[in-house]
């Protein structure tokens, strides 16, 4: 996959968050770190799940509401601050999450989602794996 300068991708799972930057060309890709953005895990029930007695998942509650708030925060970079490229790298779970809350405008600037749980991978790892795709 060609990825042109300025791509934003986020590497997700249920838990953790990595935003990066292709600083490279789009024919010599180069992933740069992004600052940590601020996410605010969703507490509400992300999808309709709800905890009790006879459900008592609340851990995935938690990372549904977490997957929920960074497709808001993906949502936001795309709206207000110019965002033009997007590639999502999620677990396969939180993938479908996400999609559930894209934007219209996020979904046309996504240019790519890789279901695939690379979170705590080299960025060589995340470069090989966009590049294969």
């Amino acid at each position: 996959m060609i990825l042109p300068t300025d791509t934003i991708v986020a590497v997700a799972d249920g838990e953790k968050l990595s935003l990066f930057r292709n600083t490279g060309t789009e024919i010599s890709m180069s992933l740069t770190a992004a600052p940590e953005p601020e996410v605010e895990t969703a507490t509400a029930s992300a999808s309709g799940h709800h905890s009790s007695a006879a459900n008592p998942d609340d851990k995935q509650v938690a990372e549904d509401g977490f997957a929920k708030s960074i497709t808001e925060m993906l949502n936001q970079q795309v709206l207000t601050h110019g965002v033009t490229n997007v590639v999502v790298i999620a677990a396969p779970r939180t993938l479908g999450e996400m999609r559930k809350h894209y934007h219209k405008k996020l979904e046309d600037v996504l240019l790519r989602e890789i279901s695939k749980d690379l979170t705590g991978h080299s960025v060589a790892d995340i470069e090989k794996t966009i590049l294969a795709a």
